[in-house]
């Protein structure tokens, strides 16, 4: 394949997923990881991707906003959200990171009684307070342009004030690595310090987040105790995963 064949591929795949690691290039193009870091490096160098240390981004690197990620994979989530529930008795503490994922998992929380929650979303909030005896706390920080939800580092200290039973977290992404990672720097650093809080920390993550890249590490993935998802991932990213530390509920 000439090399304009492949900036043409590249191109098409990181507008149709938003990312692509060096590793699935290589498998998908049958060449030498060098050729595609030099590929990439061309792409880059005329502004049309940006690079990363897995691989690259499309150049908009905003994450979509919350009513486009809750059109997208709705089913997968709606099962993801009710597996993952299955994990939490009533009376227990949960910590529930924002997102449309992590919007399903509280959705299927609400026939749990007596729940104490922590949330940085206040839809979560609305959703679960004031019922079935459930107390409710709504982490403070800066509002999100893109999502209802609080970061910053206000939301990072009231973090650092408690402990539950649960934490249910996102990811923008999970690399061939399995690493998770995340849009912005601050996003990343709420997610991680919501797995250190919690007893049982549990990924959820439907599968168009395999093998994404996104720019911020999110730290902790090897403390996290289940990865729920609605379809198993390739036989290298499982052993990945494996290797990393948590186990994958399939929903």
């Amino acid at each position: 394949m000439l090399a304009e064949q492949r900036h043409q591929y590249i191109l098409a795949q990181v507008a149709k997923n938003g990312a692509l690691s060096v590793a699935e290039l290589v498998r998908d193009l049958d060449v030498s990881r060098e050729t595609i870091r030099r590929d990439l490096n061309t792409l880059a160098a005329r502004g049309l991707i940006v690079t990363t240390h897995g691989g690259a981004l499309s150049s908009d690197r905003r994450e979509p906003d919350l009513d486009t990620r809750e059109a997208a994979n709705a089913g997968a989530k709606k099962a993801i959200g009710e597996r993952a529930a299955e994990l939490v008795p009533d009376g227990a503490s949960v910590i529930i990171d924002s997102g449309s994922t992590t919007q399903a998992v509280a959705r299927a929380l609400t026939s749990r009684h007596r729940l104490a929650v922590y949330t940085n979303d206040w839809r979560i909030a609305l959703l679960l307070g004031r019922r079935n005896e459930n107390r409710v706390t709504l982490l403070g920080g800066e509002l999100s342009d893109n999502e209802d939800a609080t970061f910053g580092l206000d939301t990072v200290h009231q973090l650092t004030q408690y402990h539950a039973d649960f934490a249910f977290v996102g990811a923008g992404g999970i690399s061939t690595e399995a690493w998770l990672s995340d849009y912005t720097r601050m996003a990343a650093e709420v997610r991680s310090r919501m797995i250190a809080a919690a007893n049982v920390a549990v990924v959820v993550a439907d599968n168009s987040k395999f093998g994404r890249v996104t720019p911020v590490r999110i730290n902790g993935f090897e403390s996290a105790r289940y990865l729920v998802t609605e379809l198993a991932p390739d036989r290298a990213l499982a052993k990945a995963i494996a290797a990393r530390g948590p186990e994958l509920l399939i929903a």
